[in-house]
């Protein structure tokens, strides 16, 4: 769906909310088909985001796995290196 949005469970540390927020925010652009919404439509864009943002912290926090939680750094040395093979 959005590239931009990265999972968010089962790290440690745990998702921040500004990085739930941050894939609201995403997820809102991408549905709206706009990055930056009118005057007009601020106030609704903005609704939209606290409220999925609300939805996907209550999701994350109660989600659960029998997984040990995955190392942030390593995760994004391995998107670095898929992104270095795609674009070398």
């Amino acid at each position: 769906m959005c590239r931009n949005i990265k999972p968010l469970f089962n790290f440690d540390p745990p998702a921040t909310d500004d990085e739930v927020y941050d894939a609201a925010l995403q997820f809102v652009r991408k549905v709206s088909g706009t990055t930056k919404p009118s005057k007009r439509n601020e106030l609704a864009f903005e609704h939209a985001v606290s409220s999925i943002a609300a939805c996907a912290r209550e999701l994350l926090d109660s989600l659960e796995t029998s997984q040990p939680p995955r190392d942030r750094e390593e995760v994004a040395a391995k998107a670095r290196a898929r992104t270095a093979v795609r674009f070398a």
